[in-house]
């Protein structure tokens, strides 16, 4: 490593190292996640060869944090909360605790304090946002009811871990002094309530007017730029006046402003202008994560490796099955809820981190959640894939006929010959599909955002929620049966990955996309596209028809 220059280093050897373990990871049908993990374990310090700075690493992955919060919060939905409030905050409080008191247990049979306990217990009850909505999202589940409610669950599972993050500091201060005892603990802890309390109540009051009334007059200024700096000044300046100002953490003030922004009208536009980014220094966190993990936990302790495992993977799916179906949900529907908890990821991690930072959790504690955290998401997408498999064999062999009705009712596939498949409802996709609609032409959209796919449903379309450049989702609008693909997303490269895998299945389908630029037609066209539409083209034509007639 370049002594001279340590942060280009640090970021050059993260980025590369995650992108190569990523891919693999990928190829492997697995989550990158895993694969960003490992790559941190390949620069970190513990390993041989190139060795990141540690230290500008860890600075790096807080800017993750505040990213990554301010992302939960921009995603944060109430609405969605309410619909299935009466399963997912009794369901998600009661396994967080069963799964804290199991993490508890071994933490004392190791011989840690009650505090450590707690902590280690606590990140281990903790699902990772990315990588179970990447579960449920290849496999098209979200807006089914067993995703809602996995979804619902992690949203309170992300809230009491909120909670935790403002709470651990006041009780670590209080901890580390040695006189007062429980008036110490209660000062400390009325201290930090009052500041966050005082926090909150600014943001609602003030930052939930002058935060949209900003964005708004940026809008008006019409530079995408000045757009996107103003989405990132809004989520790291509060993040950091809350630190600053009232001692909260990076965490909560990047939560609070992702999500009163996620109330405006522009939060689509904020998360599409930042999400570049906001991957970019979650890759790094994730990085800097895997480099504080020692490999050697693996063989010094194999055991108490093997029980965490077994928390995240057994313990905590045993106890969201066993709630699922208390609440008098189906079989698949609480295989699917346990199987999508049974990992553990970002807020493990950041609470892995405080709890030794504070002095609270040992080191070895840390290692075992970052090691749990690898196995499980490593072990996630082959027991989805079992639990999914035995939930309909069950359903179809000894279900009650409610449940075979319900698993029939999310399996069936609407019947689709001599089509059109629209790939893409935006503003372009949204005009297409009502002219289509007034020709009384057939057709099926694919969305692969979640409010736009729903927004479709909702406008009469039939539509499919996915990634039109994955076989199983053109498979499911009738790709073998269509007879014309319109692609009306604005990227023309991922057009032509899309083109290409929609010929492959069917050689005979009329391809019509959008392009923005020469290169993306002819490179639309050499993948098959018989018409390739290029907006700049299309305006400079009719102006000049214009001109030309003087109409």
């Amino acid at each position: 490593m370049p002594h001279h220059t340590p942060l280009i280093g640090t970021i050059v050897a993260a980025l590369v190292a995650a992108f190569l373990m990523g891919a693999i990871a990928q190829r492997l049908k697995v989550s990158p996640i895993a694969g960003y993990l490992l790559a941190g374990v390949i620069v970190g310090p513990f390993t041989p060869g190139v060795v990141a700075d540690v230290g500008l690493a860890q600075e790096l992955a807080e800017i993750g944090v505040i990213l990554l919060m301010f992302g939960v919060g921009l995603h944060f939905s109430l609405r969605d909360l309410l619909s299935v409030r009466r399963i997912a905050v009794p369901g998600a409080v009661a396994q967080i605790a069963v799964a804290t008191l199991m993490g508890m247990a071994l933490a004392w049979a190791l011989g840690w304090g009650l505090l450590a306990g707690f902590v280690f217990g606590l990140a281990l009850s903790v699902a990772s946002t990315v990588v179970l909505l990447r579960a449920l999202e290849s496999r098209n589940l979200v807006q089914t009811e067993r995703g809602r409610i996995a979804v619902g669950w992690l949203i309170v599972e992300d809230l009491a871990m909120v909670l935790a993050l403002v709470v651990l500091p006041g009780i670590a201060a209080a901890m580390n002094q040695p006189e007062g005892g429980g008036s110490a603990i209660a000062a400390s802890l009325l201290g930090t309530v009052l500041k966050v309390t005082g926090f909150v109540a600014l943001m609602l009051i003030v930052g939930r007017r002058l935060i949209p009334a900003a964005l708004h007059w940026v809008v008006h200024t019409g530079s995408r730029e000045l757009f996107r700096l103003a989405v990132l000044a809004i989520a790291l300046g509060v993040a950091f006046g809350a630190a600053f100002v009232f001692s909260v953490s990076f965490a909560l003030g990047a939560f609070f402003a992702g999500m009163i922004l996620g109330e405006t009208q522009l939060s689509r536009r904020a998360t599409e202008e930042t999400l570049p980014l906001r991957d970019a220094f979650a890759v790094l966190f994730f990085v800097s994560v895997g480099m504080l993990f020692d490999p050697a936990v693996i063989v010094e302790q194999p055991l108490p490796l093997l029980a965490t495992v077994a928390i995240i993977v057994v313990g905590k799916s045993l106890a969201a099955y066993a709630l699922v179906r208390l609440f008098g949900h189906d079989n698949q529907t609480a295989l699917t809820v346990s199987a999508s908890l049974a990992q553990i990821g970002e807020f493990s991690f950041i609470l892995a981190g405080l709890g030794t930072g504070l002095g609270i959790l040992p080191d070895e504690g840390r290692d075992l959640i970052l090691a749990g955290a690898i196995l499980s998401i490593l072990l996630n997408p082959f027991i989805f894939t079992a639990v999914a498999s035995r939930g309909q064999r069950g359903v179809r062999a000894g279900g009650t006929a409610a449940e075979f009705a319900a698993a029939v009712e999310e399996q069936k596939e609407e019947r689709r010959e001599d089509h059109l498949i629209l790939i893409g409802y935006g503003r372009v996709g949204s005009l297409i599909a009502a002219g289509l609609r007034e020709a009384s032409r057939g057709f099926v959209i694919v969305e692969d955002q979640s409010d736009m796919a729903a927004r479709a449903a909702a406008d009469g379309m039939s539509a499919v929620h996915g990634n039109a450049a994955r076989e199983d989702v053109l498979r499911e609008a009738g790709i073998e049966r269509a007879t014309g693909l319109l692609i009306a997303i604005p990227e023309g490269f991922e057009a032509g990955a899309i083109a290409e895998r929609a010929r492959r299945i069917n050689p005979g389908i009329e391809v019509i996309a959008r392009a923005h630029s020469d290169e993306e037609v002819e490179h639309l066209r050499r993948l098959g596209a018989a018409h390739v539409v290029m907006g700049e083209r299309e305006i400079a034509r009719h102006m000049l028809a214009l001109a030309k007639t003087g109409d």
